[in-house]
């Protein structure tokens, strides 16, 4: 690798804004997120999942043929 082209790398702290740090790699000392793993609905299971009707039925509503 050519020297003096690369940036500094440091064992950053990242902070979300629900409260929750931990360390990984940058080269930024400090990261500020709004969301991370702990706090995001996708990985805590608090996802709302919603039925949709599918695209025949939307239609055939929309255009009242049942």
């Amino acid at each position: 690798m050519k020297k003096g082209i690369h940036p500094e790398y440091y064992e950053a702290t990242v902070r979300c804004a629900c409260g929750n740090t931990f360390k990984t790699g940058s080269t930024k000392e400090e990261l500020r997120v709004e969301i991370c793993s702990e706090c995001h609905p996708f990985f805590t299971g608090r996802q709302k999942f919603t039925e949709r009707g599918g695209r025949v039925e939307k239609f055939k509503k929309k255009y009242g043929l049942e």
